[in-house]
């Protein structure tokens, strides 16, 4: 199965009751990928990090904006600034040498 059908803001629950199928079922056929959702969560951290630091609004505008708590918002996007750190790093480390069989 590979298309997710969107569940419109109704429960797993409520689903499986109008549908008649099981809540297993409902939540197969309506559950992101976990790659899925873990590039949503980057995707929103960098988000928040941008709306930061890039445009330089302050945590309460920040979390208001993404309707999150100021200590979440500060919490993901200190996260998306470490995750930045990691991926400059390694586009900065120079490529292993492979053996060579001589």
């Amino acid at each position: 199965m590979g298309d997710r059908y969107d569940r419109k803001g109704s429960s797993i629950s409520e689903m499986s009751r109008g549908t008649g199928l099981s809540p297993a079922t409902i939540k197969r056929w309506t559950s992101r990928s976990r790659d899925e959702w873990l590039q949503q969560k980057a995707d929103e951290r960098e988000a928040i990090r941008a709306f930061h630091d890039d445009e330089g609004h302050s945590w309460p505008q920040t979390a208001k904006h993404f309707r999150l708590d100021v200590s979440t918002v500060k919490r993901r996007a200190y996260r998306a600034r470490e995750e930045r750190k990691q991926e400059i790093a390694e586009q900065l480390q120079p490529p292993l040498p492979f053996p060579t069989n001589s």
